[in-house]
């Protein structure tokens, strides 16, 4: 004799009708159409070679069988209902994990911190940073929150938080060569790069119409460093010019540390939140919507 189990989808919807009394809520309670719950049914009377239900006046009522089946498959569903619950109130209440590069967690998120708990008291977050590449999908780490450019992962939601605006900075001191009308002049200052983002000078030289054979020779000149973090520094210190985006220098534009003669351009990276398939979409859409009005502040 076959032990083979009927499908999920028949026992769901005869739980549901035997549990509720009526294949119409049951439709209702499982977002089905009463058609489809009473086509399931059936399948279970073909499985069995018995009814499980007949007819009561206008209603429904348990055979004999279907109440022996009742006694387990009710069992089960709660069990199964009981362990689902937990397991998503375990999910839900444990720490979002959002990782990002080194500079934007120092430079923006940080600060920021305490606000976002403040506002958002439900969502445990805990950050952690890393300057390699950041990709959800090698491990259970959490989401991610970086600068990218499209194509985004197809396997991932990216929320694009903002477009990437990049601007060229230096001290008030070493500023004094620069016109703002001759993009050339800056020239006259050392050029600071990061190993991390050795497109971003590239970029903001051809939107300027430099000669880039002549940014090479000063970039070759210039100081490097690992990371963009040391490289912003280096520029508060007075130590040459420094290309960063705009986001992680708004603060230092807007006290005077920093200053930016030639103002922003956009590139065609974006500031994204990644999320993986296991993480919470539901708190991730609360964050990227708490994370866009604290750009916007």
């Amino acid at each position: 004799m076959s032990q083979d189990l009927p499908p999920l989808s028949a026992l769901r919807a005869f739980e549901a009708t035997a549990r509720l009394g009526s294949v119409t809520a049951a439709a209702r309670e499982l977002h089905v159409t009463h058609g489809a719950v009473s086509r399931q049914l059936r399948s279970l009377d073909e499985h069995f070679g018995a009814p499980l239900f007949s007819k009561a006046g206008r209603g429904i009522r348990l055979t004999r069988q279907g109440r022996q089946l009742q006694n387990g498959v009710g069992e089960a569903f709660a069990r199964l209902r009981e362990s689902c619950g937990e397991l998503k109130r375990a999910t839900e209440e444990a720490p979002f994990v959002l990782n990002c590069p080194g500079s934007l967690l120092s430079r923006w998120f940080i600060p920021r911190l305490e606000r976002f708990q403040r506002e958002l008291p439900d969502i445990k977050l805990q950050v952690g940073d890393s300057d390699s590449e950041l990709d959800p999908r090698r491990s259970e780490g959490g989401a991610a929150l970086l600068f990218s450019e499209p194509p985004f992962p197809a396997d991932m939601e990216a929320i694009e938080l903002a477009p990437e605006d990049i601007c060229a900075v230096a001290s008030p001191a070493q500023a004094h060569p620069f016109d703002p009308q001759r993009p050339d002049s800056i020239f006259t200052a050392p050029l600071l790069h990061t190993r991390s983002r050795p497109q971003a000078w590239p970029q903001w030289a051809r939107a300027q119409g430099l000669d880039e054979s002549r940014l090479e020779q000063a970039l070759r000149n210039g100081q490097g460093f690992d990371h963009l973090y040391y490289l912003i520094e280096a520029a508060l210190a007075g130590l040459g010019v420094a290309i960063a985006p705009r986001l992680l220098v708004e603060g230092d534009l807007a006290s005077g540390r920093l200053v930016a003669p030639w103002g922003s351009i956009e590139t065609s990276g974006r500031l994204c939140l990644l999320l993986p398939h296991y993480v919470s979409h539901r708190r991730g859409e609360r964050l990227a919507e708490w994370l866009r009005l604290e750009i916007n502040r």
